[in-house]
């Protein structure tokens, strides 16, 4: 059976290729109220992301190491492309990206494993 994807995530532009070749596997987003979930596959280009985990986190947990792994040179980087309406809420959210034509292998086997135990 084949199911549809949930709706866009977007991602500056800048940060695409970095997604599209497994480099960049994580974001921050602040949001109002969460907009993803777990195993959720969201449309990016051609093929897809999907959710692997979603942490809520504080302000003072954005490490510079954390900005340089979402994509960005700095903390001050990724805030001023995450800070954008009136959310408060911050979740760090882990994903893969799927190639167009790809299987989540990925994903069915982490919930194979969940089932079985």
């Amino acid at each position: 059976m084949r199911t549809a994807p949930d709706t866009d995530v977007v991602f500056t532009k800048r940060l695409r290729e970095g997604i599209r070749r497994g480099r960049i596997r994580c974001t921050i987003r602040i949001w109002t109220r969460l907009q993803v979930k777990v195993r959720g596959k969201y449309a990016m280009d051609e093929g897809h992301v999907v959710v692997d985990s979603i942490e809520a986190i504080r302000m003072r947990d954005i490490t510079q190491d954390l900005a340089r792994e979402s994509g960005f040179d700095s903390v001050n980087d990724l805030l001023a492309v995450a800070r954008h309406g009136s959310g408060r809420k911050i979740y760090l959210i882990r994903f893969h990206y799927l190639r167009p034509g790809a299987w989540d292998t990925l994903a069915r086997g982490e919930h194979r494993r969940s089932k079985e135990q």
